[in-house]
């Protein structure tokens, strides 16, 4: 490729690129069968040069007493119209969750999960991110057990830097 073809190639993240960057904030969770708890919590969502995707890694912990909480890991990456994000969960879920990008947008529907088999018993996850410049709203809802899909968890971050 030459020098000027390659300075003429769009940005391989395209409409994904404002989403890049470290965010932090707080977040609310509750479900039925547990109590209602507050957390903080941290999303890196980083581009490497050229690529069509960020990696993405977040770490939750409860807000008022700072231990951990919860962390995945995985990569939000364009798909010809479409977004993918693929998120891995050290309690043992894997998913991956499609969306088409609308006005800062993405509204996942998930396409695949799977757990292993000491994993607790989570059968679907959806999630829901709103960029509005530098505020990152998220929304997970869950189906446990013999719960229907629920919402679960709602947060609120802010762009650093």
């Amino acid at each position: 490729m030459s020098q000027t073809a390659s300075q003429d190639s769009p940005d391989p993240l395209g409409e994904l690129a404002p989403f890049a960057g470290r965010w932090t904030g707080e977040g609310e969770g509750h479900y039925p069968t547990i109590d209602d708890f507050a957390y903080t919590e941290t999303i890196e969502l980083m581009p490497l040069p050229g690529k069509p995707f960020l990696m993405y890694v977040s770490r939750t912990k409860h807000r008022d007493e700072g231990r951990p909480l919860h962390t995945e890991n995985g990569y939000l990456r364009r798909t010809g119209n479409d977004v993918e994000f693929l998120i891995s969960q050290p309690t043992g879920f894997v998913e991956i969750q499609r969306s088409q990008l609308s006005q800062g947008v993405l509204d996942f529907t998930p396409a695949v999960f799977e757990r292993s088999p000491d994993a607790k018993p989570v059968h679907e996850l959806k999630r829901r991110f709103v960029l509005d410049g530098d505020t990152l709203r998220y929304d997970l809802w869950m189906a446990h057990a013999d719960t229907p899909l629920t919402h679960h968890l709602r947060a609120e971050l802010r762009r650093e830097g």
